[in-house]
């Protein structure tokens, strides 16, 4: 059982993108065989979610729409009594204590103890005596109430993505009291009332909020849904996140299983022969992440396509590269192959040629690209000269962190061999120095470069898509034979909800 001291039901919402019940879609029958993306949400992180997300249920009786409560009853002496609420709405809210239990099943139970809810409105009432006196009265009224709230949530699929059906809930009140303005009417017609109208508004109020609070299951599973795939997505390549099994629901953790299917505008590419199985994740962490190699190369091919694999080096970044090291080798090459042309009067461009392959392997990243470097100058008063240009296969290894919000990729054993190689200064390609030079550069300089500028590239697309709102705890990013894990504690951003209510309602 999870406790906290707010309510449940924005935990909820967040939960709806890793669960769902398998009565509304078809898997195949071999488990996990289509799946790139794995995401599991452990109890700590259920925990901290339950905290953060009181605005949701404040949201539910906010923006209940009671209707107004009529009925009559005929009294002795005094004929017929009618009455009528009108203008009902919520004055003050608060909440207590929230508890949260993950059962084996394809439902989560929130129960929510302890709601004291203010509400007020208008109380017209009349009455037709004896004798065929008729008095008709208008008085504001307030009614404190105590309430427990339990709900039952059943997770479905619906077209390959979560929907909730919150409609099992009850509201249980240990206090229904209704003041009548100022107290001043007597006594007997406060108690007249209260006994007459206590019972239907006790219905009322179960069915508007429990209304409310459906309709904002559904919202929250479809945000959340949207915010996952707007995350994935940039431009005309995105990665498909609907589900590929049935979730695994556990005392201790959230599993959910999505195809991750890689598509660039009018292509999309599939597969069914995954690796992953739920032993690979531990409970240690709040929040896991698994990658397929299978996803990760696919976006990498995508990123080809779209013609993103494309870099240009100019000024003193440009002459960073190609005075790696000071010697009169590298000094008699570098003047070889500018011409005695300035840095700023140059512009190296680097660029794939090819679909980048990619593996996974316990030491890291491995990436293989054949790749084309082409360095020109623009003399003063002439036409622009293109002065090398070369082709070259690098092998390298990268290692991944993320650390103070941004992503940090690290080469390892970096290894060139150029398949093409053309200098106009050296047109029979026979000095050695040149070559030998442009081979030291490219390992030692060139490759640690073109990392340094894909991290930041990487981190502000995803903090585009609001990760850089997360406080991200102590991440680890692991890489095994054909996938990669990204386990992690975090704090969550609770004006992201907020924010995200105050738009939609």
């Amino acid at each position: 059982m999870l406790q906290a001291g707010r309510t449940g039901l924005g935990t909820f919402g967040l939960w709806l993108v890793l669960v769902h019940a398998s009565a509304g879609c078809e898997f195949g029958p071999f488990p996990y065989s289509m799946t790139g993306i794995v995401c599991r949400m452990t109890k700590p992180a259920a925990l901290l979610l339950n905290q953060e997300t009181a605005q949701v249920i404040q949201a539910a009786f906010r923006n209940a729409k009671f209707p107004n409560i009529t009925g009559e009853r005929s009294m002795r002496l005094l004929g017929k009594v009618a009455y009528g609420l009108s203008n009902i709405q919520v004055n003050d809210l608060s909440i207590e204590q929230s508890e949260v239990e993950l059962r084996e099943e394809d439902a989560v139970h929130i129960a929510i103890k302890n709601v004291s809810a203010s509400f007020k409105g208008t109380l017209n009432y009349g009455y037709a005596g004896a004798w065929f006196l008729q008095l008709f009265h208008s008085v504001d009224f307030e009614i404190a109430s105590s309430i427990d709230l339990e709900l039952n949530i059943k997770l479905m699929c619906q077209k390959d993505q979560v929907a909730a059906d919150a409609s099992d809930c009850y509201l249980t009140f240990h206090k229904l009291t209704l003041h009548l303005q100022g107290d001043k009417e007597p006594g007997w017609l406060k108690q007249l009332f209260t006994d007459f109208i206590s019972f239907t508004l006790k219905l009322v109020l179960k069915s508007e909020v429990c209304k409310e609070i459906n309709f904002l299951a559904q919202m929250m599973a479809n945000f959340v849904h949207d915010l996952a795939a707007n995350f994935v997505r940039d431009e005309d390549i995105g990665v498909d996140i609907s589900l590929a099994s049935d979730p695994l629901i556990k005392a201790n953790y959230l599993e959910s299983y999505h195809k991750g299917f890689v598509f660039y505008k009018n292509h999309s590419d599939a597969f069914s022969d995954s690796v992953f199985l739920p032993s690979l994740l531990t409970e240690s962490r709040m929040l896991y992440f698994w990658l397929s190699q299978h996803t990760l190369s696919s976006l990498a091919s995508a990123a080809f396509l779209d013609k993103r694999l494309v870099m240009t080096i100019s000024g003193e970044k440009l002459q960073e590269l190609f005075e790696v090291e000071d010697t009169e080798v590298q000094r008699k090459a570098v003047q070889t192959i500018f011409q005695g042309t300035s840095y700023n009067d140059s512009v190296a461009k680097v660029w794939s040629l090819a679909h980048p392959q990619i593996s996974i392997q316990p030491e890291g990243t491995v990436v293989k690209a054949l790749a084309a470097v082409e360095v020109t100058i623009f003399p003063a008063g002439q036409e622009p000269l293109m002065v090398l240009y070369l082709e070259e296969e690098t092998t390298v290894t990268v290692q991944a962190a993320y650390a103070e919000k941004k992503l940090i990729l690290q080469p390892l054993d970096p290894r060139v061999e150029f398949k093409v190689f053309r200098c106009p200064a050296d047109p029979s390609g026979n000095d050695p120095s040149i070559k030998n030079f442009l081979q030291t550069m490219m390992s030692t300089v060139g490759i640690p470069e073109v990392m340094s500028r894909i991290g930041p590239a990487l981190t502000s697309l995803m903090d585009s898509k609001g990760l850089n709102l997360f406080e991200i705890k102590d991440p680890e990013i692991i890489t095994r034979e054909g996938y990669v894990i990204v386990q992690l504690d975090f704090s969550f951003p609770n004006h992201l909800l907020l924010d995200f209510l105050e738009k939609k309602l």
